[in-house]
């Protein structure tokens, strides 16, 4: 049990939430400690249960999956929160992305990927559906070109850089202090001092600045959906 990735399915689908269970637990790293049928269910179940994942659909009866979310990641910050949705609109994955989700897959997604997303939700990465990243990337160079102004990469400091990449692909600060010999409220200092001289507010912000000016490659966040 504490090798394996705990998840909770939330869809009000009793047909998708029995195959969702068979394909998960054929995986042989995953185990479904529960199901949910609404938003208010999923949040209860979240806290109740502390899984590691929580797979949810949007469109849910009492709660819609984007409010769930907002208080699954709010009460119980353990849990990942991975949306698994009919939409794909910008509308839909950006009020999913404002509420702290860590992934967000189509459900005309393969069944691989789906495994995937579980297993790096579950390790605090981001996933996204390759189509979803690759427009959202598209998105944000637009925006980023013609209405905000831009720092040079050249004004960042050498730690700051650094911290910029780590940040980018993927790493938490409990993982980038060490890399770096230096305190976690370090790295959160140099986190917040990278935001202020960007003019950026979310760290899916500072992987897209990232990628679009050549620290990661852009294929990263095609990769890990940040």
């Amino acid at each position: 049990m504490m090798n394996q990735i705990t998840v909770l399915i939330s869809d009000d689908h009793t047909i998708v939430r029995a195959a969702l269970r068979v394909l998960l637990e054929a995986a042989g790293d995953i185990i479904v400690v529960g199901e949910a049928t609404n938003g208010q269910q999923a949040v209860a179940e979240a806290a109740r249960l502390r899984p590691r994942v929580a797979l949810m659909d949007l469109g849910m009866p009492l709660m819609n999956g984007v409010e769930a979310a907002t208080q699954i990641v709010k009460h119980s910050p353990l849990t990942k929160v991975l949306v698994l949705s009919g939409y794909s609109d910008d509308q839909h994955v950006l009020q999913a992305i404002q509420a702290g989700v860590s992934g967000y897959l189509l459900k005309s997604t393969c069944s691989s990927d789906l495994l995937r997303a579980i297993r790096e939700v579950a390790q605090g990465n981001a996933f996204m559906s390759p189509s979803i990243s690759r427009r959202l990337l598209t998105k944000w160079r637009a925006t980023f070109n013609c209405d905000q102004p831009r720092q040079s990469v050249n004004a960042l400091t050498s730690r700051q850089s650094e911290v910029l990449q780590l940040i980018a692909e993927g790493y938490m600060s409990k993982q980038i202090a060490p890399m770096l010999s230096v305190s976690i409220k370090t790295v959160e200092k140099h986190r917040q001092s990278l935001m202020d001289r960007l003019k950026l507010h979310k760290i899916a912000e500072l992987t897209s600045y990232a990628a679009f000016n050549g620290i990661i490659e852009s294929g990263l966040l095609t990769d890990r959906g940040a």
